[in-house]
């Protein structure tokens, strides 16, 4: 007789955990695979037809739809070329860039100059040099911003990003596709197989001790 108890507080949560974490491997699995349409129970038997059943993985089959939403959010929400206009014409940008301007500015006056118009160079002293220098860097200063958004506003007539993300993405082969979701879900996809194989030690326990208290 403690045999019924043994088979019943012990055999049934294993069997349970088993299976529990089993399928939800299983689920995990089906994400991803079979990658390529798979058809299953396609006969003809006489008049009897049956077109059968096709199964491919969640993300394979849906890599298209999947590949949109994320470019539209990426483009509406996250990288908007309104906020790649906030963080590039900034203060601290333009600084950055009028140094430069005047870096390679002295450089030609003191150098190139020299070589591409050696005898206008020869004639201009070295006061009317600043002097040049200065009226060209206020105006470089003055204009800049206006450049600046300027370009910016090319640069969002000819890009697009959600269009660019989407295909990207869509481009994804589905190994690589798979990888890349094991990549940042890989401890979520171990938590959700461990809590079937919980869920269903605990079922088993129950119908165990419920078989107990029957015997």
């Amino acid at each position: 007789m403690w045999y019924y108890y043994v088979l019943f507080l012990v055999g049934y949560p294993l069997m349970g955990a088993l299976l529990g974490w089993f399928t939800n491997y299983l689920a995990v699995k089906m994400l991803f695979h079979p990658k390529d349409p798979k058809t299953f129970f396609n006969f003809s038997l006489g008049k009897l037809k049956s077109k059968g059943i096709t199964v491919q993985g969640i993300f394979p089959k849906r890599q298209k739809q999947i590949a949109i939403q994320i470019g539209k959010v990426v483009a509406d929400e996250l990288l908007s070329i309104d906020d790649i206009k906030e963080k590039v014409v900034t203060e601290d940008s333009m600084d950055n860039i009028f140094k430069q301007v005047e870096i390679k500015m002295n450089n030609f006056l003191e150098g190139r100059m020299l070589e591409k118009f050696p005898f206008l160079s020869l004639l201009a002293s070295k006061k009317l040099k600043n002097s040049i220098r200065d009226q060209m860097l206020v105006e470089v200063k003055v204009q800049l911003p206006d450049m600046m958004d300027k370009y910016i506003s090319h640069f969002e007539e000819n890009l697009d990003i959600q269009a660019m993300i989407t295909e990207k993405f869509s481009e994804l082969s589905s190994d690589r596709l798979e990888q890349v979701m094991n990549d940042i879900l890989s401890k979520e996809f171990k938590f959700i197989e461990i809590l079937g194989g919980v869920i269903g030690l605990i079922v088993g326990l129950i119908q165990g001790g419920i078989a107990c208290l029957m015997i």
